[in-house]
């Protein structure tokens, strides 16, 4: 329980889409408050600043102007692009604030072990935001394994649904599409989900295989008679990836939020419609400077023998991770919806019902948004780090297993985890 006659003071760095989000959060939270906000566009750090009626003089375009202050909070919320982590994050350490770091710590092994070691030389309270771990769903789950009801777990199946129109968003159009200006997509995406796979296990990785590949966002799969952008195309209303139809239809829709409100300061009709005319996501998702996978599997091999496979792909609806898994006594069938428990010994099936909507910021990510968000705030009043799901020696684990499976898929071998 949050001891609320203390306030955690946090800074937000990166005031984009995550970074927002947990501001909002802080809000909902009465032992938190933002006092201070660095992002180099006026528009979103003088958003939070709003928010929170942060005062001038901590509002910052550049985030290393914090570091030449004395300490003023308690704790960084660091929501910078993935390539731009490591270099707040250790100066941060150093200075001795606590920290939430987004996901993924860093696109590469060597940054990665350095922010855990200045996490851990620093003796801050260091929270990575895998927030797939602090979901109730999750968490009902981990409770059905660590009380023996499905005996020893021995395999794991789990499938994470991208979705056609987010694949098409994020890593085709957006941020995230090239890995020379951000991550591979199973680091950007999927990191979360062999996370979450090593969580349920509870046992270390050991090696791992990967086959992926970019098999349709290419230019050789272009309709005929397809333009170079949406708004010019004479075939666009056939096409499902239609940046018309993916931003202008959500929005005539009602939907303001996420990913419209990524095209635009202020969401309108006027302002979707220009940026999709001018700006990357109204490109065609065929002639885009994309080289992430749309597609990739991982198998994995733990202590003990036992064994694990993830699915990733772009080409579905999108929604619920799905899940299977199987120990010696019983077996898990789950998704965002319900879990279904099969007994081998009685034969029978135990249906959780699931009544968990991402309808606001506060269920984000099925709840994990905030239980993550919760957790680290306790952690801080309480100066108790166990309160954290995704310390630094585990997420460091995690992530070598992400990167391994990526040489695993480069190299067609298998890789082990080191760590």
């Amino acid at each position: 329980m949050i001891d609320q006659s203390r306030t955690v003071k946090l800074i937000i760095a990166g005031a984009g889409d995550r970074g927002t989000e947990y501001s909002q959060l802080a809000v909902a939270n009465t032992a938190a408050i933002v006092v201070g906000v660095a992002d180099p566009r006026e528009f979103y750090r003088s958003r939070i600043a709003r928010m929170h009626d942060i005062s001038a003089e901590n509002v910052f375009a550049d985030w290393r102007e914090i570091t030449t202050r004395e300490k003023f909070a308690d704790a960084i919320v660091i929501a910078t692009q993935d390539r731009d982590h490591v270099e707040p994050a250790i100066a941060f350490g150093e200075m001795g604030y606590h920290m939430l770091l987004e996901k993924p710590m860093a696109p590469n092994p060597t940054d990665c072990r350095s922010i855990i070691r200045a996490a851990i030389d620093n003796k801050i309270i260091f929270a990575v935001c895998h927030v797939l771990r602090y979901t109730p769903y999750t968490q009902k789950i981990k409770a059905m394994i660590d009380s023996g009801l499905i005996g020893e777990v021995v395999c794991i199946q789990h499938h994470e649904p991208v979705g056609y129109w987010h694949q098409a968003h994020s890593f085709v159009r957006g941020n995230w599409s090239n890995e020379a200006k951000g991550s591979p997509m199973l680091l950007a995406k999927s990191c979360h989900d062999l996370d979450w796979i090593r969580y349920m296990m509870g046992a270390r990785c050991l090696k791992v295989h990967s086959f992926g590949s970019l098999h349709h966002f290419r230019k050789e799969n272009q309709p005929e008679g397809a333009a170079a952008r949406c708004v010019d195309c004479s075939v666009e209303s056939q096409c499902p990836y239609s940046a018309k139809k993916i931003y202008l239809g959500r929005l005539a829709a009602g939907h303001t939020d996420w990913p419209v409100d990524v095209l635009a300061e202020q969401v309108t009709t006027e302002s979707i419609t220009e940026a999709i005319t001018a700006g990357p996501y109204g490109r065609c998702v065929y002639e885009c400077d994309n080289d992430v996978v749309d597609n990739q599997v991982v198998n994995m091999f733990f202590e003990g023998g036992k064994t694990a496979n993830f699915v990733m792909t772009a080409f579905n609806r999108g929604g619920g991770r799905k899940t299977r898994i199987f120990g010696t006594r019983g077996s898990i069938e789950s998704d965002d919806s319900k879990i279904e428990r099969f007994d081998f010994l009685t034969d029978q099936t135990d249906v959780t019902e699931l009544n968990i909507t991402d309808a606001s910021i506060l269920d984000g990510h099925a709840g994990g948004d905030k239980g993550l968000f919760d957790s680290f705030v306790s952690a801080l009043v309480d100066n108790d780090p166990t309160k954290i799901l995704s310390g630094p020696q585990e997420t460091l684990e995690t992530h070598m297993m992400v990167f391994a499976a990526e040489q695993a898929r480069r190299e067609n071998r298998v890789v082990n985890v080191e760590l």
